[in-house]
């Protein structure tokens, strides 16, 4: 594979796919997914890629082993991937703690004429060069490379647990420093639920979470991204904002106030750049949507017998023999034109997407172009159809701070070098779509932003 080098800037591939379905069945899907992967990777030849997975191994991780086994050789050993000669593989497959395992996976690859990459160890606090390829797994906790946190258990709906985290690296590149966060946050359990209320339950706590990312390991006290915060606001109204009603439950006042306080002037590291990217579970706003969508229809409410809950919902319209529009359950989202969600790309639906809107200050995303990411048919043979148990949505996404958005290379033509979009179109991937972001980080571009004599101090 043929790559320029990187003396005028280095390419980037990011990628963030949820690939459980993939481990659920091997056979059928691994194939499809890989090859559609690797043609991405062969359309845009990038001299550093990152691929971050989520629900890596599937339902049952113990059950997939030999499949995990057999896919992270193949990442590793085909013949597409020959010419990045350096590689780090980071797998949480402790699933025996159900305090830790998070069932990500990160994979990073580094194409051979990229000649000076580095990775931040945190624990020595410096840049080391990266060399030949290694794979860490089991307990990442104790790995120096990286930062990997479980949520607190109080974070999870009915603090019960489930695989969410995140997992973030530091790198060096044409000297320029900057994250990459692998996340996984928390879905919609019920669909009824979701439906209540707008904003929904559940994205209120999807909220708190990358809250709890941006402000324990991101935000620095002297600005949203370095840049934003010379305003005259008090830490102590930013504690009562964000923290007061997020931490853990037993904690005095005084407690909750130190633990906020912790997380806002985390000062351990130099600020850099980020992106963070993985399966945000972002869902479209649930009551706008069925407002939308059935505005002419009247509702019928189904309940159990023995408890009179809610257990369905059903929209008709009020003529046309009262043809059923949707049927809404627990798991359901029977919605009877799946065509509106892949119209122009459902672009028409973009006005419901709105939970990333809270932290526009401190996270930018390029335009949306491409389809809602979630829930793809499982079945092999249909590469487009959506299933019926959740409303589609733009669960998978790739987000960066403000100051990151200006690391990316801009053409000084009309050529389109900087791509946000899905894979595997017209192909089975999973339930879930990979997505995708490729540009180019200009030499040096990173300068003004990451003090680039830090990045000189290597082992």
């Amino acid at each position: 594979m043929a790559v320029k080098g990187a003396a005028a800037g280095a390419g980037v591939l990011l990628v963030t796919a949820n690939v459980g379905s993939l481990f659920d069945d091997p056979e059928n899907l691994q194939k499809n997914w890989l090859r559609e992967f690797y043609q991405v990777v062969h359309a845009h030849k990038p001299h550093f890629m990152a691929l971050h997975c989520q629900e890596f191994g599937g339902k049952n991780y113990e059950a997939s082993m030999s499949h995990v086994d057999k896919f992270v050789k193949e990442l590793l050993s085909s013949d597409a991937m020959k010419d990045y000669n350096r590689a780090r593989v980071y797998l949480d497959e402790n699933y025996k703690s159900q305090e830790h395992f998070t069932a990500l996976g990160s994979f990073y690859f580094l194409h051979e004429s990229l000649k000076n990459i580095y990775q931040f160890d945190f624990k020595a606090k410096k840049y080391k060069k990266v060399t030949g390829k290694e794979i860490y797994s089991d307990t990442l906790e104790s790995t120096p490379m990286l930062e990997k946190e479980k949520f607190p258990q109080d974070y999870f709906p009915e603090c019960k647990w489930s695989r969410k985290g995140f997992i973030r690296t530091r790198w060096c590149i044409t000297d320029c420093a900057f994250d990459l966060v692998n996340i996984h946050l928390f879905h919609d359990a019920s669909n009824l639920i979701a439906w209540e209320t707008s904003p929904s339950v559940y994205s209120g706590i999807r909220h708190k979470a990358l809250g709890y990312v941006l402000d324990r390991h991101l935000f620095s006290l002297r600005g949203y991204d370095d840049t934003r915060m010379n305003r005259n606001c008090s830490v102590h109204v930013l504690l009562c904002r964000r923290f007061c009603d997020t931490t853990s439950a037993g904690f005095s006042d005084r407690q909750r106030t130190q633990q906020g306080l912790r997380r806002i002037i985390d000062q351990r590291f130099e600020k850099v750049s980020y992106f963070v990217f993985g399966d945000f579970n972002f869902r479209l706003d649930a009551k706008a949507v069925v407002e939308t969508l059935c505005a002419k229809a009247t509702m019928q409410t189904v309940r159990a017998a023995d408890t009179n809950e809610v257990v369905k919902l059903i929209f008709r319209e009020s003529d046309n023999d009262r043809k059923v529009m949707l049927q809404l359950e627990k798991k359901l989202f029977d919605y009877f034109n799946q065509d509106v969600f892949r119209d122009n790309n459902g672009t028409a639906l973009l006005e419901f997407d709105r939970e990333l809107s809270v932290f526009k200050d401190r996270l930018y995303e390029l335009d949306i172009s491409f389809p809602p990411s979630y829930p793809y048919s499982e079945d092999s043979s249909q590469g487009k159809q959506y299933m019926n148990t959740r409303c589609p949505a733009w669960c998978d996404r790739i987000l960066m701070s403000h100051s990151a958005k200006e690391l990316i290379l801009k053409s000084e033509n009309d050529e389109k070098i900087v791509i946000y979009d899905h894979i595997g179109p017209n192909v089975c991937m999973g339930d879930h779509k990979p997505v995708f972001l490729s540009f180019r980080i200009a030499a040096g571009a990173g300068k003004p932003i990451a003090n680039v004599h830090k990045c000189c101090v290597v082992q």
